[in-house]
């Protein structure tokens, strides 16, 4: 069997910068790598009702904003199979099998859910007292497993994903280690998939906290115009201990050059060698490394370094925005990639279902199991 990809995302707003250094950036050179057998990106509406059940058109809107961030990206349906999540029924048989392999107390033990369910406000009781939302969805509580029949439902040999998602990894393999051993090989075991730039594996906000996350109002969005994205960069935390231009400055830590590290190539630096032309000073740079080395030494203002970042982030931003502008004038064309898609995944999972129930012998009615079992079930009686 050829390499096979599963990876997807929450449907809950428009896509940022860091899913795209995080994983999408790298979906796109996979998918033109041709290493890859098949490449499969979800949309996880099902999964984002989990903790948005009293919103549900919240979800269902955000559908588009990621279908059209995806392909303005350069994701490609005749390369990549983009599909919506609740239409794939068989996710949900395969979630309610695997229930069984998997204990509550794994669940609790899970590092992601642990800081999921802090980052939402969910109290672990009914009610704290606290302004805390009154316990934890079950179904939110269970999004592990639910991941786990995603990626096993394609039968995924790679899952590119973020370093935070390293456990939910891990208990996808558990689960089809137990499967496997419990029922007879069926299920194939995936394997991680990290950014290969360290810068990548969490962009932190733009306020310098650990997490770019849409409800903390940190993210630089990838539909963002140049003047949101200079808005946002401009009041971007950098080294709160760098008050004046001849100041040395620390680059470990600051955001800019984080994002710098992320972001910035070596021919940024013949392209935008005007970012560092001021008034008083001027400075000609080849790379990143000397950039940092004469911040450190002081002398380099923030300004100039959040105009070259700025800069740099437009470079990559700017064909990005102008394909989504297309497309938004061509939604049915999006709508039938999203129906095209989800068709051809759910004969996929079909097939792993399939295998599945044969495994655990809940396949009645497949053709020749039932007359073998009328058969084994005839002789039993009639030898009463």
């Amino acid at each position: 069997m050829g390499k096979i990809i599963l990876t997807g995302d929450r449907p809950t707003g428009r896509l940022h910068i860091g899913h795209y250094v995080g994983s999408l950036r790298r979906r796109v050179e996979l998918q033109n790598s041709g290493q890859f057998e098949k490449i499969f990106v979800m949309i996880a509406d099902a999964q984002a009702l989990t903790d948005n059940a009293d919103n549900p058109e919240k979800v269902r809107q955000n559908i588009i904003e990621v279908a059209l961030d995806y392909l303005s990206a350069g994701l490609d349906p005749e390369k990549t199979t983009i599909f919506i999540q609740s239409q794939v029924s068989e996710l949900t048989e395969l979630t309610f099998f695997y229930m069984n392999l998997v204990t509550v107390q794994r669940l609790q033990r899970n590092p992601t859910v642990k800081q999921e369910i802090a980052l939402r406000g969910f109290s672990e009781n009914e009610g704290d007292g606290n302004e805390n939302r009154k316990g934890i969805p079950t179904g939110f509580f269970c999004y592990p497993i639910s991941q786990a029949a995603d990626i096993t439902a394609f039968k995924a040999t790679t899952v590119p994903v973020g370093e935070d998602q390293e456990p939910m990894i891990e208990q996808t393999r558990e689960i089809v280690r137990k499967f496997n051993s419990t029922y007879g090989e069926a299920l194939v075991e995936p394997e991680i998939m990290l950014p290969d730039n360290a810068a990548c594996l969490r962009l932190p906000g733009t306020d310098g906290k650990a997490k770019m996350s849409k409800s903390l109002g940190n993210c630089i969005y990838l539909s963002d115009s140049a003047e949101e994205v200079w808005a946002k960069v401009k009041g971007m935390f950098t080294d709160p201990g760098h008050l004046q231009v001849s100041d040395p400055g620390k680059v470990e830590g600051n955001t800019v050059f984080t994002y710098l590290d992320a972001f910035c190539k070596p021919e940024h630096f013949d392209k935008y060698a005007s970012c560092f032309v001021g008034k008083k000073v001027s400075f000609e740079f080849h790379s990143l490394d000397e950039v940092k080395a004469q911040y450190r030494a002081g002398g380099l203002g923030d300004m100039m370094i959040k105009q070259f970042l700025n800069a740099v982030l437009n470079d990559t931003l700017e064909p990005i925005r102008q394909r989504r502008h297309e497309l938004e004038q061509n939604l049915p064309y999006v709508y039938e990639v999203l129906k095209k898609g989800s068709d051809t995944a759910r004969a996929v999972a079909a097939e792993t279902l399939a295998d599945v129930k044969r495994a655990m012998r809940i396949n009645y009615f497949d053709e020749g199991v039932l007359e073998q079992l009328i058969k084994e079930q005839a002789e039993k009686y009639s030898a009463k």
